[in-house]
């Protein structure tokens, strides 16, 4: 799984920080960090995230196993 954060479209509500607290964090008052690439285990708290954020600035790719070089 791979995200990104439009980090000109978000507004530091933090609701993602509360929700997938492993993947985004706040640092000092209004900046957010995230891991862009998190476990597939944390995908639900991630979706959770990304759906409360009241600006919409999460966006989440499913990388399968062709996009990341494996092969069968």
């Amino acid at each position: 799984m791979r995200i990104a954060v439009d980090l000109n479209r978000c507004q530091g509500y933090a609701q993602c920080v509360y929700l997938a607290h492993e993947v985004f964090r706040l640092s000092g008052q209004e900046a957010l960090t995230y891991e862009p690439n998190p476990d597939d285990e944390r995908r639900l708290q991630v979706e959770r995230a990304a759906v409360a954020c009241p600006v919409q600035a999460i966006v989440i790719d499913r990388l399968d196993g062709a996009e990341r070089g494996e092969t069968s």
